[in-house]
């Protein structure tokens, strides 16, 4: 039996956090950016709480919840419901290695993440490539709705359509 745990992220975790990133970067483009530093980009200043997955003691995957930055689903989000940033966070940097999908690792950070949420009265945006179909998949089956359409921009002017969903249940 595999032995599958979601925690808060650790000062300790962040090496084995970024070998994940960096996995998940080769097998799937993920994320299109920060593969330069990983341990950088799993740690900026603007993460409000963040866990990783373990299976069998390794760390095989990570989300995190945001301060708002400007964030186009954060805005599709306060124009709906006209609330300012101080009740949104963002759920970012998710990722969970290749082998560790059918653990349901994904789910189990997801879920983390929306508690956390829930206790602390924010409510959750998101948004996603277009091309991460798993990770929408994943999104809609917990109950995240579509607010719309954005473009991810990234690098020096690279750009990618992305979509924005939000949880509902925050």
């Amino acid at each position: 039996m595999v032995d599958t745990v979601v925690r808060p992220i650790q000062d300790a975790d962040v090496a084995g956090a970024a070998a994940a990133l960096m996995e998940v970067h080769a097998t799937d483009g993920y994320p299109v950016e920060g593969v330069a530093q990983p341990e950088a980009w799993i740690t900026p200043p603007e993460v409000v709480q963040a866990w990783v997955g373990e299976v069998d003691h390794k760390i095989v995957g990570h989300v995190a919840v945001m301060r708002a930055q400007g964030e186009k689903a954060v805005t599709l989000w306060r124009r709906q419901i006209g609330e300012d940033e101080t009740h949104i966070g963002v759920l970012a940097r998710l990722f969970v290695v290749q082998s560790a999908r059918k653990n349901a690792v994904g789910e189990s950070l997801m879920r983390a993440a929306m508690d956390y949420a829930k206790v602390h009265g924010l409510h959750l945006v998101l948004d996603v490539m277009d091309k991460d179909t798993s990770a929408i998949r994943l999104y809609e089956r917990l109950g995240w709705h579509f607010i719309g359409e954005a473009t991810h921009q990234y690098g020096a002017g690279q750009q990618i359509p992305a979509k924005c969903y939000v949880w509902p249940a925050s």
